[in-house]
């Protein structure tokens, strides 16, 4: 019990102070980039079970590139820096992106991103996973949904 209540005391005396270092200040600017609980396309984030691994890549989409029609089994966010992202869904709806936008990615639904612009697209995401398991699955090339109309 002293080690619980030890623990409840570091984080309500700690809170003050983490909340005033991520407050602006003259050298430092805090700008709100994403606060969600759902993915774009409605659902309920959830984290999956395992010991947590956090991945972030820088990825570049030629002009006219697409990623072909994947999914993601662990949440994942990311921001566009470059360009114009179109990501569409089998449902037929489509998200489009341009740089400074940033999205809670779908979870366990197939999705195709394709470089709508004509200059490359460069985004970052984070995809938070757990130890050993896949952060992307790709479909097979035989399933007709790579042959859907593009947006």
């Amino acid at each position: 019990m002293k080690i619980h209540r030890a623990v409840i005391g570091a984080v309500v005396l700690g809170f003050p102070l983490l909340a005033a270092a991520l407050e602006p200040s003259t050298g430092v600017r805090t700008t709100p980039l994403l606060e969600t609980t759902k993915s774009w396309d409605g659902k309920p984030i959830v984290y999956p079970k395992g010991t947590a691994k956090i991945t972030g890549f820088l990825i570049e989409i030629a002009p006219g590139a697409e990623t072909g029609w994947h999914t993601h089994p662990v949440p994942s966010f990311g921001m566009i820096l470059e360009g114009t992202l179109i990501v569409a869904l089998k449902d037929g709806r489509v998200k489009r992106l341009q740089a400074g936008d940033a999205l809670a990615e779908v979870v366990n639904t197939a999705h195709n991103g394709r470089n709508a612009g004509e200059i490359p697209v460069k985004l970052v995401v984070f995809y938070t996973g757990i130890a050993g398991k896949a952060l992307t699955i790709k479909e097979p090339q035989g399933q007709d949904s790579h042959r859907r109309k593009r947006p």
